[in-house]
């Protein structure tokens, strides 16, 4: 989780987030492919994993933090394909009993949609290229850098879009 923040002249940026590697769910399939793109291997003995519930806890204080920072009363979650990123997100939640999901339940900012109204680009790396940022191949599919360039992408588009007020 990287919340976007504000900096000194009021401009998006990518916030400080927290990170944790997760142990699956009883029971989850995982299909090996995807471990195979992202790199993942769940019997890494320093990958020091923690249960979903401890998990959900440890990134949902930097969400929790960024909410109170900025006087909100949820945070909106920002994702490539974020309906996707949401839904997972829903579902450890229900899974784990957790009772204080700091997200709003339904609404996102999904940077597939913004991407491609800015740049033309709904792939990832495409957009971010064509946002002038820096793309490198080798760490795609980590989460964490994923999160990274897409906070970067989001950042780019917004801070990028003239309102009706400001124009």
């Amino acid at each position: 989780m990287l919340p976007i923040d504000l900096d000194d002249q009021g401009r998006y940026v990518p916030g400080d987030g927290a990170s944790t590697h997760v142990v699956p769910a009883e029971g989850t399939q995982i299909d090996p492919k995807s471990l195979e793109i992202t790199g993942i291997d769940l019997d890494h003995p320093f990958r020091m994993a923690r249960p979903e519930r401890e998990a959900l806890d440890h990134v949902f204080a930097a969400v929790r933090a960024a909410v109170r920072k900025h006087g909100c009363q949820r945070a909106i979650l920002v994702g490539h394909n974020a309906h996707f990123d949401l839904g997972f997100v829903n579902a450890v939640v229900a899974r784990s009993g957790h009772k204080r999901n700091p997200f709003h339940p339904f609404s996102v900012f999904d940077t597939v949609t913004l991407g491609g109204i800015a740049y033309g680009q709904t792939v990832l790396a495409r957009a971010v290229q064509a946002a002038g940022l820096t793309w490198n191949s080798v760490e795609a599919h980590s989460a964490v850098y994923d999160t990274e360039r897409t906070a970067q992408l989001f950042c780019a588009v917004a801070n990028g879009w003239t309102t009706p007020a400001a124009a």
